[in-house]
């Protein structure tokens, strides 16, 4: 298959997936979970998207078909098995009840696509969904790490900070170094799992210092869990960049300001906080951080 992606860059590119990838992940996917033959998948995710072709070739692997809900009309029904992004999770968690009672139903949810705040995480958790966070891109085939656990058949380390995966559920085509493909994104192990701290393109300078815009949605997520919220920087002739935040809902902006400066330092003070009705999104889950710089003006 080949497959359409923006990734974090929002520039579009084709990747080239074997069969091979494709069912190596999808049987390391169902060995992981416990899913035996015959058991269900919901699609909720878009077939043009490694997620949603990955959720069809589990289910063709199990013996099933995917129970179609894109365009569902009326009482999800119950399956065994589902995947999501984190705003289906935080729009389930936040009036989506249809959602909601479909996702505690399932044995497993797996959530992946951009990074789930623990916060949502969290909450999901005491609501009753069994979250599966999960790791990957389509560079692997989707999802390669379950729950910081490397799935069957897949290597990875971390070298000075960087992931780097092996395995034959990578692209073809890939820019290889000994058979290792070196990703953007930075982490660590601990405890034997692999925790993913952000991506290494995500750090801005702002007056002279080193900000990541990762840690910064950690930080407010943590103490803003019912809200979804996004960092983003704009240039600025002063400061070189300028760190600003979106929010989706009513916030506190004076608490918000006092938590980044004491947890972060004064740098990470935001230039601007703006209200939204929704957050931009590349692809099925990640925050579109440069059409939120495009919107505002330059001053």
């Amino acid at each position: 298959l080949v497959v359409t992606t923006t990734g974090s860059s929002g520039i579009p590119k084709q990747i080239g997936l074997s069969a091979s990838a494709l069912l190596t992940s999808a049987r390391a996917s169902n060995a992981f979970l416990g899913a035996e033959f015959g058991s269900t998948w919901s699609l909720l995710l878009p077939l043009n998207h490694i997620a949603g072709i990955n959720v069809l070739i589990r289910s063709l692997e199990l013996g099933t078909t995917p129970t179609n809900l894109l365009s569902y009309e009326g009482k999800f029904p119950k399956v065994d098995y589902t995947a999501i992004v984190p705003t289906q999770l935080y729009r389930a968690l936040n009036g989506d009840e249809n959602l909601l009672h479909h996702l505690q139903s399932a044995k497993a949810v797996l959530v992946g696509g951009a990074a789930l705040p623990q916060a949502l995480r969290n909450q999901a958790t005491s609501a009753g969904i069994n979250v599966v966070t999960t790791y990957g891109m389509s560079e692997t085939s989707g999802g390669c790490v379950y729950n910081g656990e490397i799935l069957e058949g897949v290597q990875v380390e971390v070298r000075g900070g960087s992931i780097f995966i092996r395995g034959s559920i990578l692209a073809l085509g890939l820019e290889l170094n000994n058979g290792w493909y070196e990703t953007k994104d930075l982490g660590e192990f601990v405890e034997d799992k692999l925790v993913v701290i952000g991506r290494s393109d995500d750090v801005i300078i702002t007056g002279g210092e080193n900000l990541s815009l990762n840690k910064v949605e950690n930080v407010l997520n943590q103490h803003f869990p019912a809200l979804q919220i996004a960092a983003f920087a704009v240039d600025d002739p002063q400061w070189g960049h300028s760190l600003h935040i979106a929010v989706v809902g009513k916030i506190d902006e004076s608490r918000l300001i006092s938590i980044l400066e004491s947890e972060l330092g004064s740098f990470a003070k935001p230039k601007g906080i703006h209200v939204m009705e929704s957050l931009p999104l590349l692809g099925i889950g990640k925050v579109d951080r440069k059409r939120l710089a495009q919107a505002i003006p330059n001053e």
